[in-house]
């Protein structure tokens, strides 16, 4: 007797309109997605109560000008907390950097503008570098490093300064054109920010080295074992923190063009709040840099949003700080959520 066997049949491919669902549905899933939109009704709701806010030339300038310096800052912090450290001296590299970048125009005249930029860069590398030996060959918590080489910074810009003051007229002006220059009506210390992002983004999602950030910051012990170099890992996000203080010092100066030793002072804690309400978890190995850079904008907004809608400076503080507070339980509910998962997952694998 022939049996006859039934041929499976293949099972039917996803149909096109059930893909293109699902990356929507994914899309909105992303922590960034969340940012952008709360971002855009921030300024709509500005707007609404005065439409000089988004409507008129220097308020559609400001919104992007603005964020463009501590977009630089959150990325970098955000860099560090994803190897789960910290980084609270950026505001002190920011400000001796920002010093610095004035007085080699004055004792050094005729200097070229990207030399200036590369100093700068390399100068807040080199702090940075300091920070990422102390903290991983004295072994000390990188908070406890940082605030003191926070302080540390800042008393020698303080012992530098003095009480002198760099103005405008100190410098070219083709430098401190920067500060208000645009392409296209898009600010140019703007384009700069962007373009460092994708940079720094790119490589953090599609280069090993950056790979091992995440590694790091997930499981430093289990890194370790695997053989990633953990030392070299914290100097380079420490360097790459360090630099991207110092190339914000240099915009900062070009920004403003006024610059004393109080340059800077207190921005390290909207640069590690917009890192974190970004989605990149305190504890490390979670986030992403768009997510710190949308963090830092929202941030931003929201402090140019609030006198419009008529919130006093006391609360302008309070949404700040519920908001980074907010970010961080989030992170811990999304955590202890996906915890759960993988041990419901095990349990029903075995």
């Amino acid at each position: 007797m022939t049996t006859l066997t039934e041929t499976p049949t293949p099972p039917a491919p996803a149909a096109p309109g059930n893909a293109v669902t699902r990356g929507i549905a994914a899309v909105f899933k992303r922590r960034e997605t969340s940012i952008v939109i709360a971002i855009l009704v921030v300024i709509a709701a500005a707007t609404l109560v005065n439409d000089q806010f988004l409507l008129s030339n220097d308020g559609f300038r400001n919104l992007l000008l603005n964020p463009s310096i501590y977009i630089l800052l959150s990325v970098g912090v955000a860099m560090v907390i994803i190897t789960r450290s910290v980084d609270l001296s950026v505001s002190s590299t920011l400000g001796l950097t920002a010093y610095l970048t004035g007085r080699m125009f004055i004792d050094f005249p005729g200097i070229p503008i990207i030399a200036v930029f590369l100093i700068g860069i390399i100068f807040g590398g080199f702090l940075g570098l300091i920070n990422g030996a102390l903290v991983a060959y004295a072994r000390v918590p990188a908070m406890v490093i940082t605030l003191g080489t926070m302080y540390a910074y800042r008393g020698i810009n303080v012992a530098w300064a003095g009480s002198n003051r760099i103005n405008p007229q100190d410098m070219p002006k083709g430098f401190t054109s920067l500060g208000t220059a645009q392409i296209l009506s898009i600010p140019v210390l703007t384009i700069i920010a962007v373009v460092v992002l994708i940079a720094l983004a790119w490589y953090m999602k599609n280069t090993r080295g950056g790979r091992e950030f995440y590694a790091l910051g997930s499981d430093p012990e289990a890194a370790q074992l695997y053989g990633l170099n953990v030392v070299k890992r914290n100097l380079v996000a420490f360097v790459l923190c360090g630099a991207m203080a110092g190339l914000a010092g240099v915009l900062y100066t070009a920004r403003y063009g006024t610059v004393d030793s109080a340059a800077g002072y207190g921005v390290e804690l909207t640069a590690i709040g917009g890192a974190v309400i970004g989605g990149v978890a305190i504890s490390g190995g979670v986030g992403t840099l768009w997510g710190a850079a949308f963090g830092a904008i929202l941030l931003l907004t929201i402090k140019s949003a609030l006198p419009v809608l008529g919130i006093q400076d006391f609360w302008q503080q309070a949404v700040v700080g519920v908001l980074i507070i907010g970010a961080i339980v989030l992170d811990r509910v999304l955590a202890l959520r996906q915890h759960k998962k993988l041990l419901t997952t095990k349990a029903d694998a075995s």
